[in-house]
């Protein structure tokens, strides 16, 4: 079961496309960028913990600071860093009046097939994760490109698409490098690449409860080696992830939809709604009417 701080902070915590946002994704795009202005100072310069499904952060702090939660955590942030925020990351931002720098918000499909053609290059994106760029030559290049890209985000040149994955590319090539060093002085960590290939199966199959072993084998690995895996990488089992994921559709549906507990129990994956209570129930601390009320919604 998770820690009770991290359930509680996940009753408390919506789950959004982009921040203060409950609408579909706003483009045809694969990717979202915009300044930290842009949206920061519409909320006192405060982004209020959340959390995204199946979509992937970069926020770039080029001048300013600022205050970072990350789950039950907080930490400084200066000028010059990137901070990195994966999927399902409780995450929480207050930035000096006046902060610089830019929000790229990527759709996970388009995570995935960068992360193909790059390989273990890609692999620290798996984790939420701060860098401090330690050269003026880093600081230079990064301030320069994540202004490339929102600008030909916002524009409409001929092969726009092609460019901006190829801009995207780039940032995350070179994050992913600065990763695989820091992992490198850090000494190794045996089988780093398989998580974000676990990620990838507990996304498209959480809602069959599919046993760790089946991940395991899909992945090729034994199911005691992806549970060593999971508690080196993040602190928890592998049944404990795929827990999350079911956990947090099933609050989504029950804040964001006017679905019946039965309906959502189904959704899930739940045959039995009152066994999906008892599941939640323990998981949370409160049953899902409960938690469908303490969250302000209609009871249905």
């Amino acid at each position: 079961m998770p820690p009770r701080s991290a359930i509680e902070a996940a009753q408390r915590v919506p789950t959004f496309k982009l921040f203060g946002e409950e609408a579909p994704w706003p483009t045809p795009d694969m990717l979202h960028c915009e300044s930290i202005a842009a949206r920061s100072q519409l909320h006192n310069w405060q982004i209020t913990p959340h959390r995204h499904s199946g979509l992937f952060q970069v926020l770039h702090l080029r001048e300013g600071e600022a205050q970072v939660q990350v789950d039950d955590s907080t930490y400084p942030m200066h000028g010059g860093s990137i901070m990195l925020v994966p999927q399902m990351c409780i995450h929480g931002f207050r930035f000096e009046e006046f902060a610089q720098g830019h929000v790229v918000t990527i759709a996970y499909p388009l995570i995935q097939r960068l992360a193909q053609q790059a390989g273990d290059t890609l692999s620290g994106l798996a984790s939420p994760r701060m860098l401090e760029l330690e050269t003026e030559g880093q600081r230079d290049f990064f301030s320069h490109a994540f202004r490339a890209l929102d600008a030909e985000y916002r524009g409409s040149a001929p092969y726009r698409g092609l460019q901006l994955e190829a801009l995207l590319a780039s940032i995350l090539i070179l994050i992913g490098r600065r990763c695989v060093q820091d992992e490198s002085a850090a000494g190794p960590r045996r089988g780093t690449e398989h998580f974000p290939t676990f990620c990838e199966l507990i996304e498209a199959h959480f809602t069959e409860h599919k046993p760790v072993s089946f991940y395991a084998r899909r992945i090729g690995i034994t199911a005691a080696h992806l549970n060593a895996l999971c508690r080196h990488t993040v602190g928890k089992s592998a049944l404990e992830l795929i827990h999350e994921r079911l956990l947090l559709e099933a609050k989504r549906n029950l804040v964001y939809t006017s679905m019946t507990v039965s309906l959502v129990s189904e959704t899930v994956g739940f045959n039995d709604p009152a066994y999906f209570t008892r599941f939640f129930t323990r998981a949370t601390g409160m049953s899902p009417r409960a938690f469908r009320q303490s969250a302000g919604t209609l009871e249905t």
